[in-house]
Order: structure tokens, then sequence, then C-alpha cells
């Protein structure tokens, strides 16, 4: 496929209003349309669009979260690749891959797929995310930080960074004056463990699988009681508990994303 010139057909599942989700996409920073990613064999983009962009026009039939059944469902809204913003101006803010609103919750979800198994650059934060403006509760955040700056290989696998702005952002957001104010801040971290790389079927590394995993259990406890709620699930946990819906909508679209991305 030449890129962003993908026909909609082959991007997305049946189900999925396609002409919204390229307008999301389009209007984010680094619009993964245009560019030709989204069209990728192993986009994260395509495979996060097709199993949550199911519920874009149809937020209330979100099953609950996993990790999050507590929180007042059903959900009010699902966005798309939302853009969440810093307690300051210029610099470049976050952009959640979905934004779940709850009556409850805010619950932002980044989303990986192959990415913790690729060699990787090591991390590294700017000194604005020093400026005392996070409150009293993001301790355990603020050590990832640290850890992040004092030794930069401690995450190899897991993109700790990107997560400690993300709940940052969200922090921050629960905090405004405005239609998120006082909900519950969630960021919940949806992640594939895929058997083999999508040209050439090579096997991806179990060691990368298995350190992948220990990096998420060792910032879970990290950032354990903090302000901003993490969680972790695996893709097939999601799309399983799809799979025993009451809705033979929803448990076919679950087998169906299960079928094309192998998560």
């Amino acid at each position: 496929m030449t890129a962003g010139t993908g026909k909609m057909s082959d991007r997305f599942l049946p189900g999925i209003p396609g002409a919204l989700v390229e307008a999301a996409f389009r209007a984010a920073p680094g619009d993964e349309i245009a560019s030709g990613k989204f069209d990728s064999p192993a986009s994260s983009a395509a495979l996060a669009a097709n199993a949550l962009g199911f519920f874009l026009k149809r937020a209330r039939d979100l099953p609950p979260l996993p990790g999050c059944e507590g929180e007042l469902w059903p959900a009010r809204a699902l966005t798309l690749e939302t853009t969440i913003r810093f307690p300051w101006r210029g610099g470049q803010h976050p952009v959640l891959d979905r934004l779940v609103v709850t009556s409850s919750a805010l619950i932002g979800i980044e989303s990986k797929r192959y990415e913790p198994f690729r060699v990787k650059g090591t991390s590294s934060l700017s000194e604005a995310y020093w400026r005392p403006c996070r409150g009293e509760y993001m301790k355990g955040y603020e050590g990832v930080r640290d850890a992040l700056r004092d030794d930069r290989r401690s995450y190899l696998r897991l993109n700790a960074a990107q997560l400690f702005k993300h709940a940052f952002a969200l922090r921050t957001d629960v905090h405004r004056n405005g239609p998120q104010a006082g909900l519950r801040p969630i960021l919940l971290y949806l992640y594939a463990e895929p058997e083999v790389w999508p040209t050439g079927g090579t096997p991806v590394d179990e060691g990368a699988i298995a350190r992948h995993r220990l990096e998420i259990e060792t910032f879970a406890s990290a950032v354990a009681g903090d302000e901003v709620a993490f969680i972790a699930c695996p893709y097939k946990t999601l799309l399983g508990s799809w799979t025993c819906s009451e809705d033979a909508g929803i448990r076919a679209h679950a087998r169906s994303v299960l079928e094309r991305y192998a998560p």
C-alpha cells in the first residue's frame, strides 16, 4: 500500500465507523493515516482503532474495562487520539490512544502491540517534569521519573517515560475546571503479546515478552496508591471478556479482532 492511500474497507473491520476513525487520526499529531503507519501489518494504531473503535458511536455499549469494573458504567463518551494538556503552555502534550469517560472516572488508554519487543533507545524527560505541580499523591510516579533520570536503562521494554507523562496529564485534567473535573483518573495500559512478527513469521523473543511483563509489574508496584490508578491488561484478556458478552454483535466483533490481529 502507498502511504496513506489504503482503502477504508481494508483498514477496518465490519462495524467500525471508518470515516470517524480516519478523521480522528488526521486531526491528531503525527497523522498515522497520511504517514502510512496505520497500514503497516505491525500497526499498533490499527489494532487499537479496530478493537475499541467499534464503540466510537455507541460508548454506552462498551463493557466495563478489566480492572475498572468498580467505576460507574456505562461509559458517557469514548474518543480517539485525544490530546490531554499539561499545566503549562508550549511543548508537546500527550495524546492518549483512547479516552473513556464514565460518571466516576477518566480512563486514558495507552495501547501497544509490537513496540515493546523492538530494540529502542533509552527514555528521557525534560526538566519541565520536575516542576512542583503534580500534587501530593503522585510520589510513586515521581519515583519512576527519578529512576529514568538516574538509570535510563531501568525500563528497556516498557515505555515508562510515556506512561509517566500520560499519568501526569490525566491528573492535571481532573483538577481543571472542565467537564472531567472531580473524576477518578485511571491509566489503562493495554498491550498485545504476539507470537510472531508480521513479516517473515519469526517468533517474537520470549525473553523480551518476559522482561516486558516484569517491567509492567515493577511499574505497577512503584505507583500503587498514587492518585492516578495504573491498570495493565493484555488484549487477550480484554477481548476474551467481550467474547462472553450478552450482545451477539460484541461477541462477533471480539472474534474478528482476535482472528485478524492475533494479539
